[in-house]
């Protein structure tokens, strides 16, 4: 992609509200928009690494034996009321009535939904175990929203649910699930500690929760719980057993707050200059530098290295703004890309300078070498 094609606008400055690295840098690098208060857009370069997450995401869900769906985000406080959790989220939950005076609510979370789901078409021992996931929005009137999209209104998350005939089933879902997280979050450049929580108004008989390094206290990521049967017998989501015997399926569920992953990162990998980018997230792995885009020579190989780069699916951000040395460099390190191709001076020479932006680390490369080199980078991170 080329920079002036890609609605990417940096800036020297934080807002003047920004508590945290994460909410700064992702404003200066051009990754989100606020809108009003804990409500924010993500731009395409901040969209780019969300959807990298939720890749990351889905890979592990669909290794461990989940299968994706997408449940409304718009639910009936009839379903609530069935579970009895109506009312026990007080004013975090956005409650309205529509225009035929039924009470409705935008989803903080989704066990009531995907209970009345199974409950239609689970009937038999046979049609269990059951795991079931979604990546979704959810929302949250927080009192008071903070540390960017940390705690915010609207959040991306990925919910997973699971339904097993019995405890010990329950059990091994519930480690498989453990250990997809650990998983995800190793992929993602995470260093989490699990810790014993509190299960809050989700409720059930035990959960854990995935404390990721950095600056900001709050950087909780992921939440894991097992619920028992308190949510099926409820709700009625039962099934037949072999001997004839209808009994509740036993759940748990287990969430990923997405948009959280994104600034858990930032927190964990930055210095003064910007981001720092893990290679599997980044939104481009590598940047072209034409430090003088009135060069013709300058320009002709840097649209060859980029064109080189970008057919061998190297994501490839093409800085051709008619922007200073200086400004680019900043940009880049700002924005946090991996590797750094600079085509300046050494182009005399047949070379190029790559700069690696998490040990800072520079290397002449000839204009030849320039695919081998970041390919060879990229297989050693593996």
């Amino acid at each position: 992609m080329k920079w002036t094609n890609s609605f990417i606008f940096t800036s020297r400055e934080p807002p003047a509200d920004a508590e945290t690295t994460s909410q700064k840098l992702m404003h200066q690098a051009g990754m989100i928009d606020k809108l009003v208060s804990g409500v924010y857009s993500y731009l395409p370069l901040g969209l780019k690494v969300l959807q990298k997450v939720s890749d990351i995401i889905r890979e592990e869900m669909n290794k461990a034996g989940a299968v994706e769906l997408l449940m409304p985000a718009l639910q009936p406080a009839s379903l609530w009321k069935e579970s009895a959790r109506y009312g026990k989220m007080g004013k975090d939950m956005i409650v309205f009535r529509d225009r035929h005076n039924r009470e409705m609510l935008l989803g903080p979370t989704h066990e009531e939904v995907i209970s009345d789901i199974v409950r239609k078409y689970i009937r038999s021992w046979k049609n269990l175990p059951v795991m079931l996931y979604q990546i979704q929005a959810k929302y949250r009137d927080e009192i008071r929203p903070r540390f960017g999209i940390i705690r915010s209104r609207e959040f991306l998350m990925k919910d997973c649910y699971s339904f097993d005939r019995s405890d010990s089933e329950s059990e091994q879902s519930y480690m498989k699930m453990r250990q997809a997280y650990l998983n995800i979050f190793h992929r993602c450049g995470l260093q989490v500690t699990v810790q014993s929580a509190d299960s809050g108004v989700i409720g059930g008989k035990f959960s854990e929760e995935f404390v990721a390094a950095g600056d900001c206290a709050e950087l909780e990521i992921g939440h894991i719980f097992k619920l028992g049967t308190d949510y099926s017998e409820k709700l009625r989501v039962v099934y037949v057993d072999k001997n004839g015997a209808e009994k509740p399926a036993v759940m748990g569920c287990y969430g990923i707050g997405v948009s959280r992953v994104v600034a858990a990162i930032i927190e964990g990998s930055y210095d003064e200059k910007g981001i720092i980018w893990p290679v599997s997230v980044a939104p481009f792995i590598s940047i072209i530098v034409p430090v003088n885009m009135s060069d013709g020579r300058i320009v002709e190989v840097a649209s060859r290295i980029y064109d080189e780069l970008e057919s061998a699916k190297i994501d490839t951000l093409f800085d051709d703004r008619d922007e200073s040395a200086g400004v680019k460099f900043a940009d880049a390190d700002l924005l946090g890309i991996p590797y750094r191709i600079t085509l300046g001076r050494k182009l005399s020479e047949g070379r190029v300078e790559i700069f690696e932006r998490k040990t800072r680390k520079t290397y002449d490369v000839e204009i030849e070498h320039v695919k081998e080199f970041i390919i060879d980078a990229l297989k050693k991170l593996k």
